[in-house]
C-alpha cells in the first residue's frame, strides 16, 4: 500500500527507503518551492519538538530545526551576523525569556488593576 508524504526530505532519505525494500517516488524543487517547503518543514519540526519527552528527542529535533534554519539563511541571504544583531535589538526591545513570563489575558479597558505573579 503507497503512503503519501508530499514534503520537503533530507538527501539520504531515498537512499534509506530503497534499503527498507520500498521505492521513492521523488522530485527536485525548484528555488521558490524549495522555499515554501523549508519553511514548512520548519513547522513540522516544531511539532516534532512538542512532542518529544526525553533529552535525546529534543536534542535531535533541535538539530533537525537548526539545519533548516541554517538552510533558510542560505536561501535568504541572512547570516549569522545578521541573526546576533537582530536578536539583540529585539532583546532590547522587547526582552528575552528568561523570566518565564506566560500571558493569560489582557483587559482592552485599561481600568483593571495589573494582575501580576513576577518574581
Amino acid at each position: 500500500m503507497k503512503k503519501i508524504y508530499h514534503k520537503l526530505i533530507r538527501d539520504k532519505i531515498p537512499e534509506i527507503i530503497i534499503g527498507a525494500g520500498e521505492t521513492p517516488k521523488i522530485r527536485k524543487l525548484g528555488q521558490k518551492e524549495f522555499r515554501i517547503e523549508l519553511k514548512k518543514k520548519v513547522l513540522e519540526e516544531a511539532k516534532e519538538l512538542i512532542k518529544a519527552k526525553s533529552k535525546d528527542e529534543i536534542l535531535n529535533e533541535m538539530v533537525d530545526l537548526c539545519e533548516l534554519l541554517d538552510f533558510l539563511g542560505r536561501e535568504f541571504r541572512i547570516n549569522s551576523r545578521m541573526i546576533k544583531t537582530q536578536k539583540l535589538k529585539k532583546n532590547k526591545e522587547r526582552g528575552s525569556f528568561t523570566k518565564k513570563l506566560f500571558l493569560i489575558e489582557t483587559d482592552p479597558s485599561g481600568l483593571g488593576p495589573a494582575e501580576t505573579e513576577i518574581k
